[in-house]
């Protein structure tokens, strides 16, 4: 059985202050959580106050991107050893957002991929199509080429510390959401793909989270489907009520 996997991305928002608010709610009912890992990206400003009230916890620290180079003259850039160094474990990685307004190709979230995994973080790697492809009836190539193309080069065996998250462009942040049965269907087919790549194994352990307006209200529909492994909450993650039930809704 795959173990369901709810990150919360908190992309550009929360100060310091509000950042630790924020997870002493998230501390006070999921600091022992075993049944689903919790994982919670706040922005960089805030890794370090985040990271120091989540020591002890089951509540795991990820960041939300990440340099795919070790260090030198990247002025803005971060690396895995700044993030390490912050005892985080994961990393969202090509992002939509990430790759339509910085312009993150396949090939350069793949060089990020790889970066993590021999630097032992563990990439949350992000697809899905935008709304135009989805009308057009190029869901599926749209996700594979992304797939294939961000996780080129990656082992079977790399695979078991890879997380993939499905996120439909068009469901992020607009309050619509894939049905469960769309949604279990690109996941199905995400893993079909895993499977063609790295075999068998590496497809039925792979989790693939879903990241398209996720909420406490569609959440135990979305994760009782047999594909969708967790989820990569964007706008509920904002508030210590609604991610802890979206938690919940996994266990």
């Amino acid at each position: 059985m795959r173990k369901k996997i709810i990150a919360g991305n908190w992309k550009m928002n929360k100060t310091v202050a509000e950042a630790l608010a924020l997870v002493d709610g998230l501390k006070a009912e999921l600091a022992s959580c075993m049944d689903v890992e919790v994982v919670v990206c706040p922005p960089f400003t805030a890794l370090k106050s985040v990271g120091d009230v989540l020591a002890g916890t089951q509540i795991k620290l990820g960041c939300q991107n990440m340099s795919s180079e070790d260090d030198g003259a990247y002025t803005g850039e971060i690396s895995h050893a700044m993030l390490r160094d912050l005892s985080v474990k994961y990393v969202i990685l090509g992002h939509s957002e990430r790759r339509e307004y910085y312009k993150e190709t396949d090939f350069w979230v793949n060089k990020k991929v790889k970066k993590a995994l021999e630097k032992n973080l563990r990439p949350i790697v992000c697809v899905g199509e935008k709304l135009a492809d989805r009308e057009s009836g190029n869901t599926e190539k749209v996700v594979e080429e992304q797939i294939r193309g961000s996780l080129a080069g990656i082992t079977a065996e790399q695979f078991e510390n890879v997380v993939v998250a499905y996120e439909p462009v068009w469901a992020i942040g607009t309050g619509k959401t894939a049905t469960s049965e769309q949604a279990q269907e690109v996941h199905a087919f995400i893993r079909s793909i895993i499977r063609d790549m790295v075999g068998e194994k590496a497809a039925k352990g792979l989790r693939i989270q879903y990241g398209g307006s996720m909420k406490a209200s569609n959440a135990k529909e979305l994760l009782s489907q047999p594909d969708i492994d967790g989820g990569l909450i964007g706008g509920a993650a904002l508030e210590a009520r609604s991610f802890v039930d979206i938690v919940k809704a996994g266990i």
